[in-house]
């Protein structure tokens, strides 16, 4: 009778295979879960490596494409009121040529009403001389004040593009040197996204973008979660490191794994 209840509690101690298996593919999905995380992680260190730059790079090129439409647009009104005053200058010699020939034929004329006339043309040629005299004057100043304009926002570009191709020069020497390291490891982190099935992987997405440091899988550290560091309950602790089920830590809703699946993602011959 004795020997019955021992074998029927050594039964009852020892996992089925059933459960064995269970456990294995849990732990199996953790580890993809964390590789992904971990080749992630890479990434993001390398493009944090680059710090603002990509924005500097971009508000740079933002702003010297607003100059230079500034620019164009300065140095088009420029060219437009330099144009009216050539064409008032015209104007007046056509003007002045009116004048004269108006005066000629005064001196032709059979009768007063002939002359009256054409004194009314010579008086209206003279005073759209005036007027045009007027707009030259005008113009001038236009041109004078547009044309500093114009020089001080070519020198304002000229500024500007200088040290966009100096922040483009320094992100480009930036990327030169990870480009190939993070292609690599993009390339193993879609790898890995391919092993987890849709709905975890959909939740780590979620909770990666919800990140601010993008982490979404991370390790106790001192029975601490290694996302918020809040304190995790031993009990919860000993359900991590038993694999039976994925666990989220209480606070912060991070995905939590023990060390044994860290080293077997970042260990030597991971």
């Amino acid at each position: 009778m004795a020997k019955s209840a021992t074998k029927t509690a050594e039964k009852e101690a020892k996992p089925t295979k059933a459960a064995t298996k269970a456990e294995n593919a849990v732990a199996a999905k953790l580890v993809e879960l964390y590789r992904l995380q971990y080749y992630d992680s890479l990434v993001d260190k390398i493009q944090t490596q680059r710090g603002e730059l990509p924005l500097e790079v971009q508000d740079l090129e933002d702003e010297v494409a607003g100059l230079e439409t500034r620019m164009n647009k300065l140095t088009e009104d420029l060219k437009e009121a330099e144009t009216a005053v050539s064409d008032k200058n015209n104007f007046i010699k056509d003007a002045k040529a009116s004048i004269k020939k108006y005066e000629a034929q005064q001196s032709k004329v059979r009768n007063n009403r002939e002359y009256d006339s054409l004194s009314k043309e010579i008086e209206f040629q003279n005073l759209e001389i005036q007027l045009a005299e007027k707009r030259i004057k005008e113009g001038k100043f236009a041109i004078e004040s547009k044309s500093a304009m114009v020089e001080e926002s070519k020198k304002l570009y000229k500024d500007r593009k200088k040290d966009l191709d100096l922040k483009k020069k320094e992100l480009d020497a930036i990327i030169a040197e990870t480009e190939k390291e993070e292609k690599d490891l993009t390339k193993k982190s879609e790898t890995a996204a391919k092993a987890i099935e849709e709905r975890l992987l959909k939740a780590y997405r979620r909770i990666r973008g919800n990140a601010r440091n993008g982490l979404a899988v991370v390790h106790m550290e001192r029975g601490s979660c290694g996302g918020c560091f809040n304190s995790i309950p031993p009990q919860r602790q000993l359900d991590i490191a038993s694999h039976k089920k994925i666990i989220v830590c209480e606070h912060c809703g991070r995905i939590l794994v023990d060390e044994s699946i860290v080293d077997e993602v970042s260990g030597p011959n991971s």
